[in-house]
């Protein structure tokens, strides 16, 4: 295939039917929890329900089945810190197909384990994403092995195109697509399906502002690479999106938008606890966005986002949680100056209870506070019910003559 080809409708169509018996047609459903917090119709395309968990497996398995018998034979490389190496590992040992996977050194045990139970060979190699790709193609040079890229190949794009055919039949009246943005492969191959048959629905990636490349190259006219890219959503954590991605999405894209830490770990919160999905940070980025009022939507308006991925490190969950309810103002740390004598705290803990919140946890400062010695600096953890009763708790302590400030 020519390098510099671009992609087509035609060749999402062809990927579609390789791919219609050996992937999960993912649902399309309208959710009313979003519905109560935007205006419109809004709907969730659900590839965190594919075997591995996202949607990766569309664009890897559609370029391994497209391998002629010698390239089989000589077996494939790649190079992901996740979703990725998953789906070629499961699919290349599902056809036979030897598989090696580099990965950076940093990657969390369990996604090492879960590629290697698919028996692939895992190569360990770098701190970052770019050390393993400069290993993958090493190897792919020397041993004369198949590279499947993650994003940048025409065929994986296609693959991941057949999700936006998929959208437009399960949701004819769709206005608005909004997919997250790493590499650019998913955002590519959507936009060329869609627009090429239905050019009056706009199509819009969402980046994690830690890691804005695809933003940063489009405003620049140019690939732009970034040096920073730490972010939750590391499935998004791209310092440079791709060759043939950038052509594309400068081609067919209609619009940019990022998303900040505390608004991606809002957004996986608040689709777990009210959509009932599990959602990796790069899953959960178009949430935020529509959450965020980053996207104007109207109110006669069919919106569908790409609910990318569910691979979230269990490890993690718990302090993201966290994260999501600190933004949404149901965990608060307060510190309330009083004077340092008996009763006090009880006072202080009984004005607390009588708002309704929750003390988790209490810290005095004396020695190491700048206050007189006759005070005391409380830290209070709390759990609220929301940004408005947090306010309400911090006017209530302050009624009581007490000196109080959250710190965020």
């Amino acid at each position: 295939m020519e390098a510099t080809r671009a992609l087509t409708v035609d060749d999402v169509r062809a990927a579609r039917e390789r791919l219609a018996d050996a992937l999960v047609l993912t649902p399309c459903t309208e959710s009313l929890v979003f519905g109560d917090l935007i205006q419109g119709r809004l709907h969730v395309k659900f590839e965190n329900l594919q075997r591995t968990g996202s949607f990766k497996e569309r664009g890897s398995l559609n370029k391994m089945l497209q391998l002629d018998a010698r390239q089989r034979a000589r077996g494939v490389v790649t190079a992901s810190a996740g979703n990725h190496a998953q789906a070629v590992a499961y699919h290349a040992h599902r056809l036979g197909i030897a598989a090696t996977v580099v990965m950076p050194e940093n990657t969390p045990l369990i996604k090492v384990s879960n590629t290697e139970k698919y028996q692939a060979k895992v190569v360990l190699r770098g701190s970052i994403f770019d050390d393993a790709a400069v290993e993958a193609q090493r190897i792919e040079a020397e041993q004369g092995l198949v590279m499947i890229h993650p994003f940048d190949d025409i065929e994986v794009m296609a693959g991941q195109g057949t999700i936006g055919l998929e959208i437009l039949e399960q949701v004819p009246d769709v206005d608005l697509v909004i997919v997250p943005v790493g590499g650019g492969g998913l955002i590519s191959g959507i936009a060329v399906a869609i627009k090429s048959i239905r050019p009056d629905v706009r199509v819009i990636g969402v980046e994690s502002a830690a890691a804005p490349s695809a933003r940063a190259s489009r405003d620049a006219g140019r690939i732009v690479r970034i040096e920073h890219a730490d972010t939750i959503a590391d499935g998004i954590a791209t310092k440079q999106v791709g060759v043939r991605t950038f052509e594309h999405i400068q081609k067919w894209v209609d619009d940019l938008v990022v998303v900040t830490e505390a608004e991606i770990a809002t957004a996986i919160l608040l689709l777990l606890e009210r959509e009932k999905a599990v959602a990796e940070g790069a899953g959960a980025a178009p949430a935020a966005a529509l959450m965020s009022g980053r996207i104007p939507l109207a109110a006669d308006q069919t919106t569908v986002f790409v609910l990318s991925g569910g691979n979230i490190d269990i490890n993690r969950i718990s302090r993201i949680i966290d994260r999501g309810l600190v933004a949404d103002g149901r965990l608060i740390r307060l510190r309330v100056r009083m004077q340092d004598r008996p009763g006090s705290l009880a006072r202080l803990a009984s004005a607390v209870a009588s708002e309704g919140a929750n003390v988790l946890e209490i810290v005095h400062r004396r020695a190491f506070a700048d206050i007189s010695v006759g005070d005391v600096d409380l830290v209070m953890h709390l759990e609220t019910r929301g940004r408005e009763h947090a306010h309400a708790i911090i006017r209530a302590l302050e009624a009581h003559g007490l000196a109080v400030e959250e710190e965020l």
